[in-house]
């Protein structure tokens, strides 16, 4: 069920949300400072390119570094990635149908505010 819940997923709109992912990371992969917000990039684009099927959570070792970059991260304004994806869930949301998309955008919300300190891990089936 996971298969064709990320078919129907990447057709609908996964595709365009991780290709922005990817050009904005490659974007800040162009200077040497913004690496690693072109790797936490990197790692929600993965997860939003196909999200049925893993889980989000925080990682257990997160150091120094990755909470300052974290913090760096909110404060230069890529919270507002959250905020597209919440508003993505609540009109996702209105549909019975649309529950189960709405659920996965509240998991990219989870890994888009706190890249540095979330690791996306494929679920035990």
């Amino acid at each position: 069920m996971t298969t064709i819940s990320n078919i129907i997923w990447f057709i609908l709109g996964g595709f365009v949300i991780a290709t922005l992912y990817f050009v904005f990371g490659i974007a800040m992969c162009l200077t040497i400072i913004g690496i690693p917000f072109g790797i936490g990039l990197f790692r929600i684009g993965s997860v939003a390119a196909f999200p049925f099927g893993k889980n989000v959570s925080l990682k257990d070792n997160a150091g120094f570094i990755s909470t300052l970059l974290s913090v760096i991260w909110i404060l230069f304004g890529w919270w507002e990635i959250a905020v597209v994806h919440l508003l993505l869930s609540c009109l996702f949301a209105v549909t019975i149908i649309g529950i189960p998309f709405a659920v996965q955008h509240w998991k990219l919300i989870r890994i888009s505010c706190f890249p540095f300190l979330s690791k996306a891990t494929n679920k035990k089936q």
